[in-house]
This record gives structure tokens, sequence and C-alpha cells, in this order.
């Protein structure tokens, strides 16, 4: 069979056909009496095995000796392949990550393409002052990609670090709620607890409404974050949280400085006693507990809180009733 032949079956052009010969990994079996290449079935055969090792991935040099060495091992050079393919796809991953993020920003000119090259090689930084310095400067000097601003605040070990990544996603404008919501799912409890304080500083509704979903999420410390931003904010839907807070002991102070900021508004502070209240009645409370229930009480107004204070005097637990008492006289001197 002649290289026209062969080329129009096997699909392989002549020229292609011709660069194996040169490197020597075919080599026709015959010539014509004209001094044609004429090949024969095995080399067609082997023709095929050189396309279907490059639709691999080998280079052909790998190729020639695949074919040629007899004790040639396939399974190490599949493992080779498999390896580089995955570095491949992970250096291709990364740069389109890249482009996307230097997209979004929608650059007005290379200028601005440049800048946000640069935030994003200093935001990866080992150098913990270039990834401050670079959340610092990002959002008056560069348009800032905020899924990187996510990303890089959801994996920050350095406190002060994170602050400057949560001031600059807040400085953003409030973007990238959905994001950090994400993160709230992570299986890692840093994760999820660098989520809920970077939602806790962003401003706006959507941030409210992400820190409300929170309140039912089964990790407490994400629980507890989600509830003490939103007092500040004057959500009373935190209400319950912050007051288990309280008896747990889990960011106690914290958490009756909320419940007071909360119990500026009389229905809510007779709520809020209630709850308080209950703790103490209920008897699962144990007495540090109490003595944290007691104290809380001290700054919601109402008659309610009032009341449980007079009664708390007579309290069976010395520290409950010395604690009452001082906050009964602390409260007829206002």
């Amino acid at each position: 069979m002649l290289i026209g032949e062969v080329a129009r079956r096997s699909g392989v052009s002549a020229r292609m056909l011709r660069h194996y010969e040169s490197l020597g990994l075919i080599r026709p079996s015959g010539r014509t009496g004209s001094g044609y290449r004429e090949y024969a079935v095995e080399d067609i055969r082997r023709i095929f095995h050189i396309e279907s090792l490059r639709s691999l991935g080998l280079s052909l040099r790998e190729i020639g000796r695949a074919l040629d060495d007899p004790g040639f091992t396939p399974s190490a050079l599949v493992d080779d392949l498999i390896r580089q393919t995955r570095e491949r796809i992970a250096a291709e991953t990364e740069l389109l990550t890249r482009l996307s993020r230097i997209g979004a920003v929608e650059p007005a000119g290379w200028e601005d393409v440049l800048q946000a090259v640069s935030f994003l090689q200093a935001l990866g930084s080992k150098s913990a002052a270039a990834r401050q310095r670079a959340a610092l400067s990002s959002v008056d000097e560069v348009p800032v990609p905020v899924e990187a601003l996510v990303e890089a605040v959801l994996s920050e070990t350095d406190t002060n670090v994170a602050g400057a990544l949560r001031w600059a996603l807040a400085r953003s404008g409030g973007t990238g709620t959905a994001l950090l919501a994400e993160g709230l799912a992570s299986p890692v409890a840093a994760v999820r607890e660098r989520a809920v304080q970077c939602l806790a500083e962003l401003p706006g509704e959507d941030a409210t409404a992400r820190l409300r979903e929170a309140l039912a999420h089964p990790d407490v410390v994400v629980r507890g974050h989600a509830a003490l931003a939103l007092g500040t904010r004057g959500v009373a839907d935190a209400v319950p949280t912050l007051t288990e807070m309280v008896v747990r002991g889990q960011n106690d102070t914290d958490a009756a400085d909320a419940l007071s900021m909360l119990a500026g508004d009389g229905s809510t502070a007779e709520r809020i006693a209630g709850g308080l209240v209950e703790h103490l009645a209920d008897g699962t409370t144990d007495a540090p507990g109490r003595v944290r229930v007691t104290q809380a009480l001290a700054d919601i107004p109402g008659l309610t809180a009032s009341r449980a204070l007079a009664e708390l005097v007579h309290d069976g637990d010395r520290a409950v009733a010395v604690t009452a008492t001082y906050l009964v006289r602390l409260r007829g001197a206002r």
C-alpha cells in the first residue's frame, strides 16, 4: 500500500507519516520498483498504535520507547501520565479562576488588569504582611475581585490579616454573602467560624438574612456569632440563642450586653426577662448558670425582671441570693 492510500485510510497525513519515518517510529516494509514507499499490514497496525498512544498524551519519544522496548512497563508510564494530567488540569483551573476574577471586576484598561494581577499575587503571598497590605489597599487602589477576598478570608489563619480582609469585604459593598454562606457549610469548624465572623461585619439586608439563617446552624459557635451580630442590629430573633449563651456561659457577657440592647423595646424586654426566668425555674440550669442569668436580669427593664430579682433575694443558692440583693439595690438607686 502506497503512502497516499495509507494516509487516506489512517487519517494521518502523508507529511506526518514522513515525519514518523524520519524519527524512526515507522519503517515501510518495502519499496516499489519505482522507489515509492510500500506499507505492509504490520506497518499500518503500528501507525494506529502510534496514534492511539498520542491520544493519551505521550510524546513521540515516549511512543518510540513504548513500542520498541521489550522490557517497557506501561503501568508506570500511565501513572506518570495521570500525575502530569492532574498537574496540568490544576494549573489550567488556577489560570481560569484568576482570569474569571479579573474579568468580574470589568477592568477599564490594561492598568486595571495589571493592578488586579498584582493584588491577587499579593493576596496569595506567604508573607502575612504582604497579604495584609493587599487587603488594606484593595478598595481604594484596585478593582476588588470579591471571590478572591472571600476565599482568602475563609482560609486566613493570621488574626490581623483576617481582620483586614473582613474590612476589605465590608468596604466592597457587602457583596460576597452567598459565597460566605457556602463557607458556613464547610466541614471545617474554623472555616465556618471565619465565614460567620465575616458575615457579621458585612452591612446590608442580605447579610442580616444570612445571619438569621445561621441561628439554626448545628454548630453552636456559628449560632453564637450570628446571635451576637443580630443583637447589635436590633434583630429580636436572636433572643433565644442569646439567652442560651448566657445559661451555658458561651460569651455570656457579650450575650447579656446584646440582650440589654434588645430590651430597649418594652415588649421585647418582657420577652427576654420571661425567657431568663424560665431557665431559673426549670431545674436544669446549673448553679453558675443561675448566677449568670441573675446577672443578666440586671440590665433588663420592666416588671418581670424586677419581680424576679426581688424573689431571688431569698433564693436557696447563696451566690444567687447575694447577687440578686446587690442588683435590687443597684436598680433602686438608678
